[in-house]
């Protein structure tokens, strides 16, 4: 069951995370930009923030997920250290451009709260894991990591749920303002649980230390 889990996410991922390749292929107003205004369509700074954050969060989708696998940690530590690099990199930089997007979410105060809530959530958390594996604090940065991962796979769960919600409500708005807090929430209270009855074994911390010093 837990190999077929980590099987699903991984896949999804590398699909969510290719997703942004679709803006540049075809007409600008498919997706979610079909509900913006022309006037923020044609904005350089909303566009430049947009780009920035779709591009770089797919990365992060994309490459976030092999941080989590044991063989990678135990056998290819460089490796394991170079991603999770560029994993923060792209995390705070798309999140710091998603939270200017945010301020622009179709849907009002609801959505706009919503989404700018995990933007924060997600660069909090990234920011933290990155801090306490420079302090050595491996345990604390495990747990970070797993909710920012967490945070991340919003992008996953909102093209679950948002079809889904439509469907049923019968009504894009509501089901956007909705989605921007059923994407991101349930998913950190899993990784809660997670982190709370995961225990790394003693040759994962013996490794990570020797590599670490």
């Amino acid at each position: 069951m837990l190999k077929a889990s980590k099987i699903t996410i991984a896949i999804l991922s590398t699909l969510i995370g290719l997703y942004p390749v679709i803006y540049f292929l075809i007409d600008r107003k498919f997706g979610l930009l079909s509900t913006k205004s022309i006037e923020l369509l044609n904005d350089n700074l909303w566009n430049i923030t947009f780009y920035s954050h779709i591009i770089l969060g797919g990365i992060s989708l994309l490459i976030g997920w092999l941080q989590f696998s044991k063989r990678l940690r135990k056998r290819r530590m460089r490796a394991h250290r170079f991603i999770g690099k560029a994993y923060t990199i792209s995390v705070l930089t798309s999140g710091i451009c998603g939270l200017y997007i945010a301020t622009h979410a179709t849907g009002g105060i609801i959505s706009i709260s919503g989404f700018f809530s995990l933007g924060i959530v997600w660069i909090y958390t990234t920011f933290i894991g990155y801090k306490t594996i420079k302090k050595g604090n491996i345990k604390l940065h495990e747990k970070m990591m797993i909710y920012s991962y967490a945070a991340c796979f919003a992008a996953v769960t909102l093209r679950i749920w948002l079809p889904i919600l439509t469907s049923t409500l019968g009504e894009f708005i509501s089901a956007y303002r909705i989605v921007a807090w059923l994407c991101w929430v349930p998913n950190l209270v899993v990784a809660y649980f997670i982190v709370n009855t995961k225990k790394p074994t003693h040759d994962e911390l013996t490794v990570i230390h020797n590599e670490l010093n």
